[in-house]
């Protein structure tokens, strides 16, 4: 009869099996059952630790690793909303001084500005804002001398118009942790640090995920990203734009269903004035959306925002 006992108290003590997230070591707590005569079930627990996988245990170099390509997703087509997931609640900047943008991410001159402009003077250090490994370290048309880092959470960070570079591909880097020399190489109107971020070739906003204030704050832990903040034409290069992030699948699903904005592209004989007539809005109105001036010229092929 005792054995019965026993098995039934075995089966009932096996449902107690919890988890324990402590915040310095998690642990699986498990409670086993044992049988002592005339003293009835007598239930014991043991603790296992839980030991988590570290970020520089995850291989991030699975998908797309190319040290030869700025961007090897160039033939890809990501599903949007993204999802990123940081396990930091701050990053490092990336130049030792107080930052200043002189140039954000969104339209400028006609063009797409993929990323925003810090000031610096040639031969300030530059740093990794994030751990992670070093996919790209060269020379690249228009960027100049360039590093790309990517991080363990997939998102990418590029470091362009470099003086020196002093890292090379296939480094693993910690946060903070000094990559190169500022400067003015490439396609640059002066020394500047331009800093990319994006996650499988989708180029994201930057002020979106980070606070570029002296807090250096990540702006949430998880953050569901749009088609709003991965394309340049919704954004003024010359104005902040305005965050409000999405933490939810649910609430990006809708977001992403927000209409889409209206470009036109220019054609041989154009003006300035004729497109805003013809497009029923004001000449000044259609060069504060595209961040160019009454007196700049067209170029056949440019696209032009009509309406965000």
């Amino acid at each position: 009869m005792k054995y019965i006992f026993f098995s039934i108290a075995l089966l009932y003590g096996s449902l107690f099996i919890s988890a324990q997230n402590d915040s310095l070591q998690p642990s699986l707590k498990i409670e086993l059952p044992t049988y002592k005569l005339n003293l009835g079930p007598i239930i014991e627990t043991i603790e296992i630790p839980l030991v988590a996988k570290k970020a520089s245990e995850i291989d991030i170099k699975s998908d797309h690793w190319d040290t030869t390509l700025h961007n090897p997703y160039a033939d890809t087509v990501q599903q949007f909303p993204l999802e990123l997931n940081f396990t930091d609640s701050t990053y490092a900047s990336p130049v030792p001084h107080t930052k200043v943008v002189t140039s954000r991410y969104g339209w400028r001159r006609g063009r797409a500005h993929n990323g925003i402009d810090i000031d610096l003077v040639t031969g300030d250090s530059v740093v990794s804002i994030l751990s992670g490994i070093v996919r790209f370290a060269k020379y690249a048309n228009g960027f100049g001398n360039t590093i790309v880092v990517r991080h363990y959470n997939g998102l990418e960070s590029t470091y362009a118009h470099l003086s020196y570079i002093d890292v090379k591909a296939n480094d693993t880097i910690t946060k903070g942790q000094y990559i190169g020399k500022g400067g003015n190489t490439g396609n640059s109107r002066g020394s500047h640090l331009h800093l990319e971020l994006s996650y499988k070739g989708e180029q994201i906003h930057p002020e979106y995920l980070f606070d570029f204030s002296s807090k250096n704050a990540i702006r949430s832990e998880q953050v569901w990203v749009t088609q709003k903040w991965t394309h340049a034409r919704y954004h003024n290069s010359r104005t902040v734009s305005k965050v409000k992030l999405i933490k939810s699948a649910d609430e990006a699903a809708l977001v992403n269903l927000a209409r889409q904005p209206k470009l036109y592209v220019v054609q041989k004989g154009d003006t300035l004035y004729a497109i805003s007539r013809r497009n029923n809005m004001s000449l000044s109105r259609l060069c504060e959306t595209n961040a160019i001036k009454q007196t700049s010229p067209l170029k056949i092929g440019q696209k032009l925002v009509l309406e965000l």
